[in-house]
């Protein structure tokens, strides 16, 4: 039976004034250990640099990325994503995805099951009905192996994972790759790429909480976001997108201008209520196909902007929680669609989030994240050929 395949290709851009020191940098990409899982295999961090100081940490558990230290204004380094300092925090029952790549299928499956060329597979149903990032035991909880590589000036790492078939009730032998890239411009550019024997449904994404204000600098309620959109998908209650395609006019999802997070976050407004903020896909507004620049994100404080441009016809936000709500502490960031019926969909995103860190070790942070997608289709046997971020591939037959 022939393969079919999934590519996705994000860039995120993180700016700022080069770090001091940062002509004596050097690229490139050194592999240590970062200890032993519970399993007992070795799980391997590989850090990435570029010449203007900028670093990434990535380790080999979910193909997780660690922290990314960017430069500030005043070329002050900081880390802008949340995590954990010991492995142990990546295993732990608290940890809410932070940094890891999420599949087999990223967010929700509507009432936990799903038809394919008119055959139902159930799933766990781990998130109240519906079924969420891949279930049990999801591309987070496996120890990718890594590859180092450069490319164009790039210093990078490609993980890679097998998901058998049935694994977490999905049909088809799963292969997948991430690849992270640091490239010379401070982008940090993540491929992702999936092969399968069969029909099935495949939806990968990054996982990473972001802050732009640096590690431990509070909240992003004051970060300033544009969003290119002026529609997107209404929820119902368990963050099932309802079908329906409404205006972002006149409610607290209008950022069409630029508007502070924290603006509007504990309006009355229906939607606010049931993603305890903003927790949405947004259509973008966009003339043919091609990249085009979906939004863009400010932290006043650092100077530190950031940009994400795409493809695809959506994007997606996550917010902080709004005050009283429950959340786990350090919101959110990640390309993630939610559905039930889907063919070929994908989101990618900006996620400014904030949340409070649990005394646990993981180093107290908020976080909003930025990316960029290119899209390109042609012909693979009976299936196209998908690239984006964060996207879903299915087959045509699906219904």
């Amino acid at each position: 039976m022939s393969s079919r395949s999934l590519v996705v290709v994000a860039v995120a851009v993180l700016a700022g004034a080069p770090a001091a020191g940062a002509a004596d940098a050097k690229a490139g990409a050194v592999r240590s250990s970062f200890g032993k899982a519970a399993s007992g295999e070795e799980v391997a961090l590989y850090t990435l640099t570029n010449a203007h100081g900028m670093e990434v940490r990535t380790i080999a558990r979910g193909a997780t990325i660690v922290s990314i230290r960017v430069p500030d204004r005043a070329s002050v380094m900081a880390d802008v994503t949340l995590g954990f300092d010991a492995l142990a925090g990546y295993e732990g029952a608290g940890n809410p995805f932070f940094g890891n790549v999420v599949g087999r299928y990223a967010n929700r499956i509507g009432g936990a099951a799903f038809t394919l060329d008119g055959k139902k597979y159930p799933l766990a149903a781990n998130n109240g009905a519906n079924h969420l990032h891949g279930g049990l035991r999801g591309f987070d909880k496996y120890v990718w192996t890594g590859e180092e590589l450069s490319r164009d000036g790039a210093s990078g790492v490609r993980w890679s994972m097998v998901s058998p078939d049935g694994d977490e009730g999905y049909p088809g032998t799963l292969k997948a790759t991430v690849t992270y890239l640091l490239t010379p411009k401070d982008e940090l550019v993540v491929e992702y790429e999936a092969t399968t024997d069969k029909p099935t449904v495949v939806n990968l994404t990054q996982h990473a909480y972001f802050n732009l204000a640096g590690e431990g600098n509070g909240s992003v309620l004051d970060h300033v976001v544009q969003l290119h959109a002026s529609r997107y998908t209404p929820v119902a209650a368990g963050l099932i997108p309802t079908g329906v395609l409404a205006p972002v006019a006149g409610t607290p999802l209008d950022f069409t201008k630029p508007e502070r997070i924290g603006a509007r976050i504990e309006s009355d407004h229906e939607q606010m209520t049931l993603g305890h903020g903003y927790d949405h896909n947004f259509v973008l507004d966009r003339q043919g196909p091609g990249l085009v620049h979906a939004a863009s994100v400010f932290e006043p404080k650092s100077a530190r902007p950031s940009r994400a441009c795409r493809s695809t016809p959506r994007t997606g936000w996550t917010s902080p929680a709004r005050a009283g709500t429950s959340t786990a502490p350090g919101a959110r960031c990640a390309s993630r669609p939610s559905t039930t019926r889907t063919r070929r969909t994908s989101r990618t995103s900006p996620r400014p989030c904030c949340g409070r860190a649990r005394p646990t070790g993981r180093r107290p942070s908020s976080r909003s994240r930025s990316g960029s997608s290119r899209t390109y289709e042609g012909a693979d046997g009976e299936h196209p050929l998908v690239r984006s971020a964060g996207a879903a591939w299915l087959p045509e037959r699906v219904r």
